[in-house]
């Protein structure tokens, strides 16, 4: 006859009983009421004028900030991946000049604010009055005014982009770090060459680690690209502030701005969820089981 102690672990006999923990409860009913107060609020405060908000919504002058907005922020990021994904390969070359190159550039523009960028640019024209091109020590073929071509629009993509390389040059330089050395020296081993290595075999591994914080950096490009309304360029929140200096209408026209920028970053957000389970990041399943395990749990009678 076996002995109780004798049988095997796992036996459906051996039920695990998790620990009770009545202060997650507390939290709750805290959260709860918190959330309650907000949207009470939300509801019954007359001082959000949600038919002013309603109104204003597709306003032209809203939906062209925002075209705005998106633009810079689709232009921005493209110019800043091109540009960072250059940085952070400089920065891997064996080149000690090339590594210097890329290590000045990102110490330059992460170390000097955005803001004064965006001034600099716009105002380029005191340092360089023209762009010209020509032999060395010869006649000038070309010339331009800077004024002509630096609009605006031009500073505030350059001012956008450039900063924002700096930052996703550093990204995309862990992603292409995170790669087993070994990976590289295999693909060169089968006859690759140092860039047909880096393209097939380093950067579709390093794009694992490279797109939710490149994610979150576009989502930042979107919000923080309301700076350039110092060089009076009417994007999404510039438009807002357009309106309620006329119609003093201020908290509304805020609300209708914040909407949007909601909508576009879940937009993002959904699509970073999209890019990153056809990269298998995340570990959807594992997440899915994990929360589904939480569920049953809290709803079993012995919680």
């Amino acid at each position: 006859m076996t002995s109780s102690a004798q049988q095997p672990l796992g036996h459906d006999d051996d039920v695990v009983v998790p620990r009770r923990r009545p202060l997650r409860w507390v939290g709750i009913a805290v959260a709860a009421l918190v959330v309650y107060q907000v949207v009470n609020s939300f509801i019954t405060n007359p001082n959000y004028h949600w038919d002013v908000v309603g109104g204003y919504i597709f306003d032209p002058r809203i939906l062209s900030g925002l075209g705005t907005t998106l633009t810079l922020t689709f232009f921005g990021m493209l110019i800043a991946l091109a540009l960072g994904l250059l940085l952070a390969t400089m920065h891997q070359s064996p080149s000690r000049a090339l590594r210097a190159t890329a290590g000045a550039y990102v110490w330059f523009f992460r170390g000097t604010p955005v803001l004064v960028q965006l001034v600099l640019w716009y105002n380029l024209a005191i340092l360089i009055p023209e762009f010209s091109l020509g032999i060395p020590f010869g006649p000038t073929l070309f010339s331009i005014d800077t004024n002509i071509v630096i609009t605006p629009w031009t500073a505030a993509i350059l001012g956008l982009s450039l900063n924002e390389a700096a930052y996703l040059c550093e990204i995309i330089r862990s992603g292409i770090i995170s790669v087993d050395r070994g990976q590289n020296e295999a693909a060169q081993a089968l006859g690759m060459s140092r860039g047909l290595a880096f393209r097939r075999v380093v950067l579709p591994q390093a794009l694992r680690v490279i797109v939710p914080p490149a994610s979150n950096e576009a989502i930042g490009l979107l919000k923080y690209s309301s700076v350039v309304s110092v060089i009076a360029l009417p994007e999404l929140l510039y438009s807002g502030q357009l309106i309620y200096a006329r119609t003093y209408e201020t908290i509304p026209v805020l609300i209708v701005v914040c909407i949007w920028y909601l909508v576009i970053v879940s937009i993002l957000t959904w699509l970073e969820s999209m890019l990153e389970r056809k990269l298998g990041v995340g570990f959807a399943a594992t997440a899915l089981t994990t929360k589904t395990g939480r569920w049953r749990r809290w709803l079993s009678p012995n919680h």
